[in-house]
């Protein structure tokens, strides 16, 4: 079996003195041909650290509907995720890193694909969804 697990993160800054600001992150996951939409606030330090919550908030999602020994395509538009997966750490990020790691090692594998913005929209559609609901109860 197999899972597709796209995800993506929004971000507005709102004033460059602010240590957090609202976030979106939007989740995706493909599941025997059924897609499963998941959208959540976050709130970060900035869109690089917004894009791991959305990448582990996935993982965790995917942990949940998945058995032992799925195979995860895992998909994101942020290079340094991609890149800190690969590598397996990241100069910025370590702890976020350390967590998402972990979560994929749950999994029997997990193939990590950077793609371009448009081929990631539908996880980017529902961040978007996310950040704007920031200001609604």
């Amino acid at each position: 079996m197999m899972i597709k697990l796209y995800t993506d993160a929004a971000s507005v800054a709102i004033h460059p003195k602010m240590k957090q600001q609202p976030s979106g992150a939007g989740i995706l996951v493909v599941q025997n041909g059924h897609q499963y939409p998941f959208k959540q606030k976050v709130t970060a330090v900035d869109n690089h650290e917004a894009e791991f919550q959305a990448a582990i908030i996935g993982f965790q999602t995917a942990k949940t509907m998945a058995t032992s020994d799925e195979t995860v395509m895992f998909f994101t538009d942020s290079r340094l995720v991609a890149d800190a997966v690969g590598k397996g750490v990241t100069k910025h990020y370590p702890v976020l890193t350390d967590e998402l790691l972990a979560l994929q090692d749950s999994f029997a594998l997990v193939v990590t694909q950077w793609v371009p913005d448009h081929q990631n929209m539908g996880a980017h559609r529902l961040a978007l969804q996310a950040l704007h609901q920031q200001g609604q109860a």
